[in-house]
């Protein structure tokens, strides 16, 4: 298992390095700030008080930990987590009877939904964070098939069926009836135009008769042109994730106000930043790890997210992950992420 660093040029000590090691492992496991005292005991060092505080003045001079608001103790910065995570953690992979245990869990005949849904509930049971998963993507999604049905009250029913199988509807109103035989009409235009052709190309010259009209193009034309451009726009669209144990963050102080927890299941329901987020890493190699503001995403300023993409017959198809407080249990979430990955493409595989 391997998980991208990223390298530092802050110049640090090794017994700097010693302590930080230490208040990190702390603050993680008592979310409190870590007075000079309990470090002395934690790091099992013969020093002086003043001696540990000399170092822990170091380390804030350095901006690796700081002194949240008259609190004598201190807590890790983003980059004294970054240093952390890159330099001084030591991951240990699961052993076979952990990874075989996680096995049984995965229905290899389950279809691909109910798996990513399987890996996302895994996730967030195991390590109570929030497990985030994204549906498997698929390199081309080919244009198949339009119709266009009247419905009562000037509205029209337009279903779009994909080359995944997939089939996407919505109702339009209209500024006037159709005829039935005016919309089969119109889908035909559509069916004869685009049918075998990627979804992305049809969506820009949809796109780009909507803004520059043809001179041979009538009114019905028109109006299916716009019919089908919403449709096609939400089939493109069709990147999704599942995200389970979002509750799980409430266990944490610094995340549990109303206000925050707010935000962050806004966050969660949207999906679209998140699903970003995920995409950037869609091409990178290993265990990804973003630490508070390194995500790009302020309402993700106090959270982590460690990911790592998952592949069905070489292909990377998706991505994985968790979402949780940046002083998660780094040491046991990363190899659980990595794991899971291998384990839910084994049983795409089938």
């Amino acid at each position: 298992m391997a998980f991208e660093t990223r390298q530092t040029d802050v110049p640090v000590s090794e017994r700097a390095l010693h302590f930080l090691k230490a208040l990190v492992e702390r603050y993680i496991r008592d979310g409190q700030p870590v007075g000079s005292r309990t470090l002395a005991k934690d790091t099992g060092l013969d020093l002086s008080p003043a001696t540990v505080r000399n170092v822990m003045a170091d380390l804030e001079d350095l901006g690796l930990v700081a002194s949240p608001h008259t609190s004598a103790g201190r807590v890790p910065t983003v980059a004294g987590y970054r240093l952390f995570v890159d330099s001084l953690l030591t991951v240990r992979p699961p052993s076979e009877d952990d990874i075989s245990s996680l096995r049984t869990r995965f229905d290899v005949r389950a279809d691909a939904k109910s798996l990513i849904e399987t890996a996302s509930n895994l996730l967030s049971g195991i390590t109570h964070l929030a497990g985030v998963v994204m549906l498997p993507r698929h390199e081309r999604n080919v244009f198949r098939q339009i119709e266009l049905l009247p419905l009562s009250d000037a509205r029209v029913l337009a279903i779009l069926v994909t080359s995944e199988g997939e089939v996407h509807n919505r109702i339009v109103h209209t500024e006037r009836r159709f005829t039935p035989s005016e919309l089969e009409q119109a889908a035909n235009y559509l069916n004869q135009i685009f049918t075998g052709q990627d979804i992305k190309d049809v969506r820009k010259r949809l796109v780009d008769d909507l803004r520059h009209t043809h001179t041979n193009m009538d009114q019905l034309m028109l109006r299916a042109v716009a019919l089908a451009h919403d449709l096609v726009e939400t089939a493109e669209r069709r990147d999704d994730c599942f995200i389970a144990g979002q509750t799980n963050l409430m266990e944490f102080g610094e995340l549990a106000s109303m206000e925050r927890i707010k935000q962050l299941f806004d966050a969660f329901t949207q999906k679209r930043e998140i699903l970003h987020i995920l995409d950037r890493c869609i091409a990178a190699d290993g265990v990804q790890i973003f630490i508070g503001e390194e995500s790009g995403y302020a309402l993700l300023g106090d959270c982590s997210l460690v990911t790592t993409a998952y592949r069905v017959e070489d292909q990377v198809v998706g991505v994985l992950g968790v979402i949780g407080p940046t002083r998660m249990d780094y040491q046991r979430v990363i190899p659980i992420v990595d794991v899971t990955a291998r384990l839910l493409a084994a049983a795409l595989r089938q």
